[in-house]
């Protein structure tokens, strides 16, 4: 394994910095690319690509921007029993998938969400009973099935990112999206594991990343805390290990949340925290 070190953007999206200044920072870090964030109408795309061209990155994909961090991502919902709804998220997929394509990405990762369902929650807990999940996520399918062969078309993958159950009850572990892409069985639609959800929702990072096996195109690393690894708690010793394992060959993709003032340090202090494990790696 080869590791592939990327940086999402998204993580920039409430800074200051004009791209180019980014783009200049974390090129001289290391990084081996960039993930996009996924607001296709906020962007002139040609011009993105323009800009990534000019500081030689490429991007690797597309992360969408689900729930809570806009207005418009509270509006995305695949599982809603609003046809409308359902309806303009697919839409909103598409767009990505054509936004992805067009910077050169390979990948866009979706999220499951619902409309509101709070009083069929566990209150304490955000958590839902295992056929009421089961239920939702079986209506996702013939929705995802027809994203998938779109983003086929495309030459795009499709990844189903599992979030902890404060975001989405729906899919939350690694089993849950597993479950789904062993339904579609279409060899453009993976799983993409984030350590900051498999912090709250997994029994063990190893377990859930030798359960996906090929089936994991990407990840996501940020702290248990949304800082860059090496500021908290997880055990990032067993992720990179557990990724070496089954010939993980995807990118290592850091979405951590950054202050304005110390982001340079933040960065490169997480990078390397990363790639001294990644070397001192038994599984080689």
């Amino acid at each position: 394994m080869t590791s592939k070190y990327s940086l999402t953007l998204s993580s920039f999206r409430n800074m200051i910095e004009p791209t180019e200044k980014v783009l200049d920072i974390i090129t001289r870090q290391g990084f081996d690319a960039v993930e996009m964030f996924g607001e296709p109408s906020k962007l002139n795309l040609k011009v993105l690509a323009e800009i990534f061209r000019s500081f030689n990155i490429p991007v690797c994909g597309v992360t969408g921007m689900w729930g809570s961090v806009s207005d418009e991502g509270l509006k995305r919902r695949l599982l809603s029993l609003n046809s409308d709804i359902v309806a303009y998220s697919v839409d909103y997929v598409k767009d990505c998938i054509f936004m992805c394509q067009e910077l050169g990405g390979g990948e866009f990762n979706l999220c499951l969400f619902a409309d509101d369902v709070a009083e069929i929650f566990d209150k304490n807990h955000r958590m839902v009973s295992a056929d009421q999940k089961k239920h939702m996520l079986q209506r996702g399918i013939p929705i995802l099935a027809e994203l998938s062969r779109h983003a086929k078309d495309r030459g795009v993958q499709l990844l189903l990112e599992p979030l902890n159950r404060y975001n989405t009850p729906f899919c939350t572990t690694a089993m849950d999206a597993i479950s789904i892409a062993s339904q579609l069985s279409q060899d453009n639609f993976g799983v993409l594991l984030d350590t900051f959800h498999m912090n709250i929702e997994e029994d063990s990072y190893a377990n859930a990343i030798n359960q996906c096996g090929a089936l994991l195109r990407h990840t996501h690393f940020a702290d248990n805390n949304r800082k860059m690894p090496g500021n908290g708690h997880i055990d990032f010793r067993t992720v990179v290990d557990s990724l070496r394992r089954i010939d993980y060959n995807g990118f290592i993709s850091f979405e951590p949340t950054l202050t304005n003032t110390s982001y340079k340090s933040e960065l490169s202090n997480g990078l390397e925290f990363i790639k001294k494990i990644d070397k001192s790696s038994i599984y080689k």
